[in-house]
């Protein structure tokens, strides 16, 4: 990815609703959601949402596909794996354990619910 991409994700994440969609886009996995059931947990109109899920494909964040008489959209992982790889490729410079901490955050939101344990 390189910096116009990610000045274009970034303003488009720059909006409440685009970054509850994503959100919720990433939460759905690679099945993703019609818009009707998008608008409905974001508490956004269907014209409103139209316009919004537009932005986000334009920006390359998510994807959409026909699947009979509906649009499907879904989070195009590998570009937010990208925008990722883009705000950490120089973090360490040299220096791996500046990017430990953002390495162990990463590390721990993938870990499945089950297999977390409170101490």
């Amino acid at each position: 990815m390189d910096e116009r991409q990610a000045l274009d994700a970034f303003a488009a994440l720059s909006q409440p609703t685009r970054l509850r969609i994503l959100r919720q886009l990433v939460t759905a996995g690679p099945d993703g959601l019609a818009a009707g059931v998008i608008s409905d947990a974001v508490g956004a109109s269907s014209s409103n949402i139209s316009f919004h899920l537009s932005h986000l494909e334009r920006a390359g964040l998510i994807q959409s596909r026909r699947e009979s008489r509906s649009i499907i959209y879904s989070a195009a992982l590998p570009a937010l794996s990208g925008l990722i790889a883009f705000l950490m490729r120089d973090c360490c410079q040299g220096h791996p354990e500046v990017c430990g901490p953002a390495v162990t955050a990463l590390d721990s939101c993938c870990t499945p619910n089950e297999a977390i344990v409170d101490v």
